[in-house]
């Protein structure tokens, strides 16, 4: 299937997503969240899917929700608003919850949309000149996207309000020094490295990386005795896959697990 907004691949276990309006500095627009969306359920659910790397073209990641296709809705902007939202954050909630782990491969400055889509990668590396600012306010607007979710978890309350009040823009080592971003590369390096993970993550064990995910997504909010059952039965149910009763017989024998993702 080709999409409107995106380009879209698989190659040996890794999905490819990358952001295509280049012209138009990758903005949010609605057809972006529905193949956002789509794209999303299509990695969930293809077992061959085995780590999932997000990018865009051109130089810039995404500048956030395209203000100009806003401003076209007049009176409609709630409900435009409402359905590009709900598409955007049920894609995000997948890319969160499905087993593949989600690489973003930051290419560029990420503003408003660009930084929560960023912001709910399992590992972020960004190029060694992009800028990073959450510019909803800036637009007399509140962040969507699953930014007030994740930043204030990554960097603490206090830094969270201050880049959301704010708006000021953090460079990629501020980034990596606060926990926004794992890596920072060139530009030249970035897919490289990028697709070097994936082929690291695609050879693991996928239910076992999913498991975790999840387990992790609470970590804030459970009290400890709801944490701990949820990870007794996960660890549970790790054992009762291939690769769980694999991986603790290659350990046992001391050989190198080959994993299946099953």
């Amino acid at each position: 299937m080709d999409y409107e907004t995106l380009l879209f691949d698989i190659c040996e276990g890794v999905a490819t997503i990358t952001l295509n309006r280049p012209d138009n500095a990758n903005a949010l627009t609605l057809q972006m969240a529905r193949d956002l969306f789509d794209v999303s359920m299509r990695c969930e659910a293809d077992p061959t899917v085995r780590c999932v790397v997000i990018t865009a073209t051109g130089k810039i990641f995404c500048a956030g929700g395209d203000l100009k296709e806003f401003n076209g809705c007049g009176d409609r902007l709630p409900g435009h608003l409402t359905e590009t939202a709900t598409l955007f954050h049920n894609a995000v909630i997948r890319f969160q919850t499905m087993d593949p782990p989600v690489i973003m491969a930051v290419n560029g400055t990420a503003g408003g949309a660009g930084i929560s889509l960023l912001l709910s990668g399992d590992y972020v590396m960004i190029v060694d000149n992009a800028k990073l600012v959450m510019a909803y306010t800036a637009s007399g607007l509140s962040p969507d996207g699953s930014s007030t979710f994740f930043l204030a978890k990554h960097i603490g309350l206090l830094r969270a309000k201050e880049l959301a009040l704010t708006n000021r823009v953090l460079s990629p080592a501020e980034a990596l020094d606060w926990g926004l971003v794992n890596k920072v590369v060139t530009g030249e390096e970035l897919m490289e490295e990028a697709h070097k993970l994936a082929g690291q993550f695609a050879s693991g064990p996928s239910r076992a990386f999913g498991a975790t995910k999840r387990l992790l997504l609470t970590a804030f909010s459970n009290p400890i005795e709801t944490q701990l059952e949820a990870e007794t039965q996960g660890i549970v149910a790790m054992a009762q896959t291939h690769d769980g009763r694999h991986g603790i017989d290659s350990f046992a024998n001391k050989k190198k697990p080959a994993f299946k993702g099953q």
